[in-house]
């Protein structure tokens, strides 16, 4: 084998393509300065302690981990740049209000997102911290459309969603996060609706009913919502989840082509737990964006702080800019 070869997925970045990125990154990083998002740059490694505390723990099987010659600890490569953005918010800056955050950086992922991948995204980002609820949410996904307004970007499809829908119906059937719902969730998250039937059967009606109806509600904001008030129970934490929801879809409708709602959405389950978001283009499978409300990531690390944002791929929205808009 020669010594050349790099490791699979993960590949060099030749110069055109290069100063492609470059010249994007810089687009969007002068786009979100002008809208007083200051950039920090968080390092590379981190002791993995740091890395995988409080949300970041579900990043611990795409993160690299090894032993620091220095001091013996174990460090590990960096999946993601949020929970560090949410570290220098907490531990370090300390300020008063709303503090706004940007990023451009590569992170290296022990698994790729799948076939053709690369483990090596070049990965760009905002995030907002001590402005609470609808107010916080609108404003980082207005960023995000005018930023990829702004890098040429056209036809945006918004799909958003809420944890906090699931969670209630978790909560009130006595479903347990830690254990007896992991074939439910991944059931809701395929949208697979016998199999989300026969998982509910022995719930009570109320609860099987609310279960069986989230797959379904999928599609244009008003016609969710209505439908949701209708066949989900009536009870605070959901009727909260679905006003955010319809506040979020009337901003945000003039900003995109085209919005649905998609309340069996869990991505994100154990990271997010609030209002959450993606952005698709015509011809692109997978979003080409995506974010959401993260509150409370930086008390492991001395401050909880209300806190929501957003990440993309430069590379794939550098590809999918090349290409252009499909016939």
């Amino acid at each position: 084998m020669h010594n050349w070869l790099l490791p699979d997925a993960i590949d060099d970045v030749l110069p055109a393509e290069a100063a492609e990125l470059e010249a994007l990154r810089r687009t969007l990083l002068d786009h979100f300065a002008a809208h007083d998002y200051r950039l920090v740059r968080p390092p590379l490694i981190e002791h993995l302690e740091s890395l995988l505390t409080g949300s970041g723990r579900d990043l611990e099987l795409l993160t690299f981990k090894t032993v620091d010659p220095l001091s013996g600890r174990l460090v590990g490569v960096r999946a993601d740049i949020t929970p560090q953005v949410a570290r220098i918010d907490a531990h370090l800056l300390n300020e008063a209000g709303a503090t706004r955050l940007c990023y451009a950086g590569s992170v290296v992922r022990a698994v790729a997102d799948g076939p053709g991948a690369t483990r090596e995204v070049v990965q760009v980002g905002a995030e907002l911290f001590g402005v609470p609820g609808t107010d916080g949410d609108r404003e980082v996904i207005a960023l995000l459309a005018s930023s990829l307004a702004r890098a040429g970007l056209r036809g945006l499809h918004l799909d958003l969603g809420h944890m906090g829908v699931y969670r209630a119906l978790a909560s009130g059937a006595g479903v347990s996060e830690s254990g007896d719902d992991s074939a439910l969730f991944e059931a809701l998250r395929t949208k697979d609706a016998p199999a989300v039937h026969s998982l509910t059967h022995a719930l009570p009606a109320a609860w099987r009913n609310a279960f069986d109806a989230l797959p379904a509600l999928y599609g244009p904001a008003d016609d969710v919502l209505r439908a949701a008030r209708e066949r989900l129970p009536d009870i605070a934490s959901i009727a909260n989840a679905l006003a955010s929801l319809d506040a979020l879809a009337k901003a945000a409708a003039p900003l995109v082509d085209a919005l649905h709602i998609d309340l069996a959405d869990l991505r994100g389950y154990h990271y997010h737990n609030g209002a959450i978001f993606s952005v698709f283009v015509l011809g692109e499978p997978n979003s080409i964006a995506k974010g959401g409300r993260y509150d409370g990531i930086g008390k492991a690390f001395g401050r909880s702080r209300p806190a929501t944002g957003f990440t993309l791929d430069l590379r794939q929205l550098a590809d999918v800019l090349a290409r252009g808009e499909p016939n």
